[in-house]
């Protein structure tokens, strides 16, 4: 089930930035798309590459970057089925974004390691 959206946002100052991060705000969706940037992927090969993600929670957050646009799903009809995902145009755009944060992660990792 897709989890449903804010109807309206406050237009006060950074209601872009809340605009924005409300499509990217759960815990693995920024992880999707990283690994979605070089290519379409399959499930099971976003699941080995996320790591402690469950197959309940990758599958609702593919779910909602599907419903949001920036992602695309395509099934192939074959024994046994095949399904990969790839970034739309859209989510195209968002990996400037992403790849920040990754640069931004590897220099201040020693924030993780106190936790």
């Amino acid at each position: 089930m897709v989890k449903p959206r804010h109807s309206r946002l406050d237009c006060a100052p950074g209601c872009a930035v809340e605009a924005a991060i409300s499509l990217i705000d759960g815990k693995w969706k920024a992880v999707i798309l990283y690994h979605l940037q070089d290519g379409p992927v399959r499930f099971n090969e976003l699941r080995r590459r996320s790591g402690t993600v469950t197959q309940r929670m990758l599958t609702n957050q593919l779910r909602e970057l599907e419903a949001d646009g920036l992602i695309e799903r395509e099934i192939f009809v074959q024994v046994p089925p095949r399904v990969e995902y790839r970034l739309s145009e859209r989510g195209g755009t968002l990996l400037p974004i992403i790849e920040a944060l990754k640069a931004w992660g590897d220099a201040n990792m020693d924030l993780f390691a106190r936790r």
